[in-house]
């Protein structure tokens, strides 16, 4: 349930939105129009921190196929877990 101090702000709130319109003319159609009421984007996904890093910098998050510098050295013998950050 609203505060009475937060049902004071939004009614503030509203008559300034309300000032705000009649100062510039605008209308609801024209705010609808650009956008003012479409929903927020969605938020872009967390990166995945880097797991397995090699002594050049060279880095991989673990998702997606193996990079070619990993492989290479897995391929000569070297394990995964040599280059597990952390």
């Amino acid at each position: 349930m609203a505060t009475k101090a937060s049902e004071n702000e939004r009614a503030d709130a509203i008559r300034w939105i309300q000032a705000q319109m009649a100062d510039y003319g605008l209308t609801m159609e024209e705010l609808a129009a650009a956008g003012c009421f479409d929903p927020p984007p969605p938020p872009p996904p967390v990166p995945r921190p880097v797991c397995y890093r090699n002594a050049a910098g060279q880095s991989w998050n673990g998702q997606g196929d193996m990079p070619d510098w990993l492989r290479r050295a897995v391929n000569a013998g070297q394990s995964v877990e040599f280059f597990r950050m952390g």
